[in-house]
């Protein structure tokens, strides 16, 4: 994957492949660890390639990703990162459920990962079960009815979209 904010950054660039999986799925998981309290650069390189769903949008003016579901999960440094990630993912189009973020923090300067934690915290067990559930939930309802074109009455526009 190349840097840049176009959909396609010419050749040898791996996002149009993953651009496509991402738009075929109705639920995106964006997962990432913390580096002195940030989003991995991975996790920052997809978000700056997202920025360019703000000019790619269907027949009826919405952006691509609307009525799609993101979550969000990391390891430490949660709630920054939590809230750095939805907002992009949100700015881009993406609907976030209630709930819609879970992490494990461990304990500081450790090298345990969650997957091998024994015994398994209770806390982040049920907040990823209701991600998940929410998860599902939220893009059932959506694909049944998404959100409205900017162009009915009412309907609200973009982040970076002017009224019409």
């Amino acid at each position: 994957m190349r840097f840049g904010v176009s959909t396609d950054e010419g050749d040898g660039d791996g996002w149009p492949a993953i651009r496509a999986k991402l738009l075929a799925a109705q639920i995106l998981v964006l997962a990432t660890p913390i580096w002195l309290g940030q989003p991995s650069a991975v996790c920052k390189m997809v978000l700056e390639r997202l920025d360019a769903e703000l000019s790619e949008t269907d027949t009826e003016g919405r952006l691509l990703t609307y009525s799609k579901v993101a979550v969000v999960g990391n390891e430490d440094g949660a709630h920054h990162t939590i809230g750095q990630v939805q907002q992009a993912l949100n700015e881009v189009g993406f609907t976030c459920p209630a709930a819609g973020a879970t992490y494990w923090v461990g304990e500081a300067l450790h090298k345990v990962d969650y997957i091998d934690a024994r015994p398994k915290p209770d806390t982040t067990g049920r907040t990823t079960k209701a991600l998940a559930l929410n998860s599902a939930h939220l893009a059932r309802l959506l694909a049944e009815q998404p959100y409205p074109p900017p162009n009915v009455k009412g309907a609200g526009v973009g982040p970076s979209r002017e009224p019409a």
